[in-house]
């Protein structure tokens, strides 16, 4: 075992501080409650002393007195100071529970507000990994494993990621390897070797030049193998879609959030898992495209989230009105990012989504039951109702100021997001 990192060096500590950070950093909203909070106190001194002297005129010094002090022990500046964050607090940790970490708070605010998300493909809405999606046989003189072992014989000797894919696959199936006797490089095209007399050739369908009886897997690579300048088989591979990146794309739907897929892939492979999808899609995106992309859509007067992998999407994560990093353990990610997903799950950007919306809406529940608590009560407390026979003394005034707050943090600790 080698230690790579110790003490506030190691991510988890990194993870700790940046919780930490978020959960005293004050949100838009929360801004907001406190100057109101402050007001509040203002308003509550003003009335009381508006009550002490109308009283004292209308009825007598005890009267006036009651009505005084009741106003002011009613007044709960505190249960609205609190009211936004005790969700906010509440949504932090709930979130960093399930893997989410937000840096800013006001991430949370923006994203129930977003138009557009752009999402990188790679690693975010693809497993990144070359996968054997399909083997293919044109030849009977040949079974499927025959095929497949031919076929991981040929690369057996290739450190390149479809190789290796094939070569999985084959370990995977318990198919051995053919021994070939030489394997070559054919420049820009493939390899070929020779085998039990026979020579091979394992070429993409582009040097073959013939069209194939096969459904080809959309976005797939396609290789050949070739015998006697006939093809006896193909192995199409893909890097696969995660299983929950359907899922995600009909809930931003849903939500009517815009989602555009930037790629630094070819177009091929792009146009395959966009229209698997349903989505629009850029392919061929470098770094720099990607930051242009996200700074035209803000300059249209759109909110924008951008996901991805947090170190080539660095730029556009920082531009983005929300950044989400996307499986992030790089130092680069954590500054990166507004939100930091610890897993590379496409269902985690959903659940962060209904985290934003749930977390913005018991603010929201939690500001109008504090402001409105306090505009209705004071009024009563000093004494306007008086005339129809209602009236409230200190001590109801006090059970209800304390009432007021057990309400706002019930309120908040009930947040909580669906299971998995």
């Amino acid at each position: 075992m080698e230690i790579k990192q110790t003490g506030d060096k190691s991510f988890i500590s990194q993870v700790q501080t940046l919780i930490s950070q978020a959960q005293n950093q004050p949100s838009r909203a929360e801004n907001l409650a406190q100057k109101v909070a402050g007001w509040l106190f203002y308003i509550a001194l003003i009335v009381a002393l508006i009550a002490l002297v109308i009283w004292m005129v209308i009825a007598d010094v005890q009267m006036a007195v009651i009505f005084t002090v009741t106003t002011l022990v009613i007044a709960c500046p505190h249960a609205l100071g609190l009211a936004i964050p005790l969700v906010t607090a509440r949504s932090t940790s709930l979130g960093a529970s399930r893997g989410l970490l937000v840096k800013d708070r006001e991430a949370l605010e923006l994203t129930t507000n977003a138009d557009v998300m752009v999402l990188d493909k790679t690693g975010t809405l693809t497993t990144g990994e070359f996968k054997v999606l399909d083997v293919e046989l044109f030849n009977d003189k040949y079974t499927k494993d025959e095929i497949i072992a031919l076929l991981s014989g040929i690369e057996g000797g290739s450190s390149h990621p479809i190789a290796q894919s094939i070569i999985s696959y084959a370990e995977q199936q318990g198919i051995r390897p053919v021994s070939f006797d030489s394997v070559d490089v054919i420049s820009g095209a493939g390899v070929e070797g020779q085998a039990n007399g026979h020579r091979y050739q394992l070429i993409s369908q582009k040097a073959y030049g013939r069209n194939l009886d096969m459904d080809i897997p959309k976005g797939a690579t396609l290789s050949v193998l070739v015998e006697n300048d006939e093809a006896i088989g193909a192995v199409a591979l893909g890097d696969e879609l995660k299983p929950t990146s359907k899922d995600l794309i009909q809930a931003l739907k849903k939500n009517k959030i815009q989602p555009i897929m930037a790629t630094g892939d070819n177009e091929k492979a792009a146009q395959g898992v966009a229209e698997i999808l349903g989505i629009d899609y850029l392919a061929n995106q470098s770094p720099q495209d990607k930051y242009e992309l996200v700074e035209k859509l803000k300059e249209e007067g759109k909110k924008v989230i951008m996901v991805g992998d947090g170190v080539n999407d660095a730029p556009s994560l920082a531009l983005a009105d929300v950044g989400i990093a996307v499986g992030a353990g790089t130092q680069v990610a954590l500054d990166s990012a507004d939100v930091i997903l610890t897993q590379s799950d496409p269902g985690d950007i959903e659940s962060f989504i209904e985290l934003a919306q749930k977390t913005t809406r018991k603010m929201k529940e939690n500001l109008v039951w504090g402001a409105g608590y306090n505009f209705i009560a004071i009024p009563i407390a000093a004494g306007i109702l008086a005339p129809i026979g209602i009236t409230l003394s200190p001590a109801v005034g006090a059970v209800l100021m304390s009432l007021s707050t057990v309400i706002v943090a019930i309120n908040a600790m009930i947040l909580k997001l669906e299971p998995k």
